[in-house]
């Protein structure tokens, strides 16, 4: 999706914000977020109905179709908790990041991570067992709890590191890692934030 390209077109046809606005049935908020770059991974649905609004279709709607992952639970942003492996809701994401690999979603709860990624955010799991330091990743503690931290891998073991400053780092020995055990399900890759 060209984002530029759908500006270009919009101004190309003399359309305001309001007038696409209306045309697309979208907030005049939502258009200006996503062709002002302020929202970098809009809604794949979204970007259909500027797209039907303008007039474009580039690729057919089986070529566009995204997929859809399942929300499980809730990821602790703040002391671990267990994981919920309810389905909760869906999100979807586009086709060529589902070819990258599995990805599944959690929806947020906790402060810990704040303001960055706020309680009732749904965050984007790629799973994958490995995470370089400063990334953020969804982690397993003590077999069934899982908890989003930022990564900061030492030596002698693993920081889990929130962003809000009044909670505590936690760290685990490799020791810990092993016995308890600690382990990296994924890497979050996106972050849908829920108003």
């Amino acid at each position: 999706m060209d984002i530029e390209k759908l500006n270009e077109e919009r101004k190309k046809r003399g359309l305001s914000i309001d007038a696409l606005s209306n045309l697309a049935g979208l907030p005049k908020s939502t258009i200006e977020k996503i062709l002002f770059g302020i929202v970098k991974n809009p809604r794949l649905d979204t970007v259909e109905a500027i797209e039907r609004a303008l007039g474009i279709n580039e690729k057919s709607p089986a070529a566009r179709q995204g997929k859809w992952i399942n929300v499980y639970g809730n990821i602790a942003a703040g002391i671990p908790i267990e994981a919920i492996e309810d389905i909760i809701d869906q999100e979807e994401i586009t086709a060529e990041m589902a070819e990258t690999g599995e990805y599944i979603a959690l929806k947020v709860k906790g402060s810990s991570m704040e303001p960055r990624i706020m309680n009732g955010d749904v965050v984007i799991i790629k799973l994958q067992k490995t995470i370089e330091n400063g990334e953020i990743a969804a982690v397993l503690v003590n077999g069934n709890d899982v908890t989003l931290k930022q990564i900061k891998k030492e030596d002698n073991g693993l920081w889990l590191i929130p962003f809000n400053s009044a909670f505590q780092h936690l760290f685990y020995s490799k020791k810990e890692c092993a016995e308890l055990p600690v382990r990296i399900l994924g890497k979050m890759v996106e972050l849908r934030a829920k108003f």
